[in-house]
């Protein structure tokens, strides 16, 4: 498998995504794994949404741990992720969901690696749609971003982390919409 940053510099993500959409692995599987297996009790699990899905690693945990009402969204791998996981997988961008918000209400958002490819100026917005259709919006993220703590309306819930065997970190950040 290729790094991908280098082919993130070259094609930027949506070129990266358009191209390599039918073999994209994330590196981090176990990583993401253990997070999501840890703080699985913390979870609602009754009806989840695998956000910017890529192979579908999340939703592979999850059904791993017995949970079944999982749907996908991906613009660009959901051929793959309906290929890993069997499961269906809507077709929205960051943009559609700006716009039009989700077709449905979850109990659970999860977001593994892609938030932080959503522009600056857009990510409120997008936030606030994805809190709109669910209670509780999970990253899991290789680094601090995006930090949306710092969006008004947005409080980080918990945090945890694990390391790579590189010793960098793989973050799960949970947030809701502020209690004022």
């Amino acid at each position: 498998m290729k790094k991908i940053r280098p082919l993130y510099d070259e094609h930027g993500a949506e070129g990266y995504y358009r191209t390599y959409a039918d073999t994209y692995e994330n590196p981090h599987f176990p990583e993401i794994k253990a997070l999501m297996e840890r703080n699985f009790e913390q979870f609602d699990t009754s009806e989840v949404l695998d956000f910017a899905a890529g192979g579908g690693e999340v939703a592979q945990v999850l059904q791993g741990l017995g949970v079944r009402n999982i749907t996908g969204c991906d613009p660009f791998t959901f051929a793959l992720f309906e290929k890993k996981t069997g499961l269906p997988c809507l077709h929205l961008s960051f943009m559609d969901v700006i716009k039009n918000g989700l077709p449905s209400k979850y109990s659970l958002i999860v977001s593994s690696f892609a938030l932080h490819l959503c522009p600056a100026g857009d990510l409120f917005s997008l936030t606030w749609q994805l809190l709109e259709a669910a209670p509780l919006l999970v990253l899991l993220t290789p680094h601090k971003r995006p930090e949306l703590e710092n969006l008004q309306g947005i409080e980080l819930a918990w945090e945890d982390s694990v390391v790579t065997g590189r010793g960098k970190k793989v973050r799960m950040k949970a947030y809701r919409r502020s209690t004022f």
